[in-house]
């Protein structure tokens, strides 16, 4: 299975990339901005594609057509303004989905923010519910996109060296979760075709990552 991860300049595209190409049964096709960023993956004999998410739909789609699942990790990040949460986090995400019709890919993994719920978005901060409103309407997108989707929801994100293992639910208490964790959370969810059609919370916990996605 070729797996586009689109954000793969991230600190969760790069984990994932790096697992992917250790894997026997998985290739990576790293979607980045730039082409400096293009050795990082060339050195993990990953191939790369050169795409900003402002670009139309069918240059991601250009990206896409020779693939068999689409990861979105991208995101704008904590120091942009609401205008590039909107290009990226949404209308990116919205595109992304739609270039993968264009290229006939089925499968597509989304990496959302912890809770989307109109509720979240209604308790948000100002600062931060335009980022949980974009999220928002990007999972609703792709709930109704007839693609085989998963979301994933994951707790508050953090640097630390991954444990391999994880607390995973339709609904968890709020906690921390290291990128590390999240991507092999990725890297499994691509390999188990149960997790089609499911979105879940992830923090972390005590239970293996694989037996905790065989639950959901």
């Amino acid at each position: 299975m070729k797996v586009l991860v689109v954000g793969a300049n991230g600190q969760i595209g790069k984990h994932l990339v790096s697992l992917i190409q250790e894997s026997e049964s998985l290739t990576a096709k790293a979607m980045i901005r730039e082409q400096e960023q293009a050795s990082y993956f060339e050195k993990l004999g990953a191939e790369t594609a050169i795409v900003d998410l402002e670009d139309d739909i069918d240059a991601i789609a250009k990206a896409a057509k020779d693939v068999d699942a689409v990861v979105f990790t991208a995101g704008s990040g904590p120091h942009t303004g609401k205008d590039k949460t909107i290009m990226v986090d949404l209308d990116g995400a919205v595109k992304t989905i739609e270039a993968a019709k264009v290229a006939n890919v089925k499968r597509f993994v989304m990496i959302s923010s912890f809770d989307t719920t109109r509720e979240a978005i209604q308790g948000a901060s100002s600062s931060f519910a335009p980022y949980v409103i974009a999220k928002h309407y990007a999972d609703e997108w792709l709930r109704d996109s007839e693609l085989d989707y998963t979301i994933i929801h994951p707790g508050l994100l953090t640097n630390d060296n991954g444990t391999g293992n994880i607390r995973a639910g339709e609904k968890v208490e709020r906690d921390e979760v290291p990128r590390e964790d999240i991507a092999q959370v990725i890297y499994e969810t691509l390999k188990d075709e149960t997790t089609i059609g499911k979105e879940f919370q992830v923090v972390k916990g005590t239970k293996p990552i694989k037996d905790s996605l065989e639950t959901l």
